[in-house]
């Protein structure tokens, strides 16, 4: 039976020619048929590049490349997209396994964030670069033209604060991981001189010492994105 995409089509903006790239675009791999997202997503990652990076070559045109790379990379990440996907509830959409779906998978960050890449591949091979210009535009705007400095990380951030008092680097540690092999959450433990040890969790441990040490900066005091 094919399946009804209108009300995602009508958020987008966008009715595809071929229904078979939306439904290629939100079925994930656990539904173990002949298509997933997966293709699409490597696509769609290159087409989000090129069009940020376009906008923030016309929106800063005096900012050398290393500030426009701290901004690009801020935008194009995966809570960032997580975080656009729920706005126009992209988990509904998504095609998943009954056992994926129980385990949460239509609100994991990680597969919200490959969704949403894999539909701008889709929207890109369904109508070209302008639709998909069009699309990421109105949904990154509210996010780019708001960022006035260019992003830190919190771990360069939290490293850059160590260096200026003299403190040695922060210190990371795994200290456990839980939950099952395809959505596993790591626990980390940071250390670092002038603030006590915070423990935070993620999806990966990159992602579990971002949280930490964004705990770290707030609890000193200093702002980090």
């Amino acid at each position: 039976m094919a399946r009804d995409f209108c009300a995602l089509e009508e958020i987008i903006g966008h009715d595809f020619k071929d229904k078979s790239l939306i439904e290629a675009a939100l079925t994930h791999s656990s539904t173990e048929g002949s298509v997933n997202y997966e293709r699409l997503e490597f696509l769609g990652d290159r087409v989000l590049g090129l069009v940020i990076s376009e906008l923030l070559f016309n929106k800063f045109p005096d900012e050398p490349e290393g500030h426009l790379a701290k901004r690009l990379a801020a935008l194009v990440q995966g809570e960032t997209l997580a975080r656009l996907s729920l706005q126009i509830q992209l988990g509904d959409f998504i095609i998943l396994s009954d056992n994926e779906r129980d385990a949460g998978g239509a609100s994991n960050e990680h597969i919200l964030a490959d969704v949403f890449e894999a539909l701008i591949g889709a929207l890109y091979l369904d109508a070209g670069l302008k639709a998909c210009k069009t699309l990421i535009e109105q949904h990154w705007a509210g996010i780019l033209y708001k960022m006035k400095k260019p992003p830190l990380h919190p771990k360069t951030a939290l490293q850059e604060w160590a260096q200026s008092q003299g403190f040695s680097l922060p210190k990371y540690e795994v200290v456990g991981q839980a939950g099952p092999h395809h959505a596993p959450i790591f626990t980390v433990k940071l250390s670092v001189k002038g603030c006590d040890d915070v423990i935070a969790e993620g999806s990966s441990r990159a992602e579990a010492e971002k949280m930490a040490a964004g705990l770290c900066l707030k609890m000193l005091g200093i702002y980090g994105d």
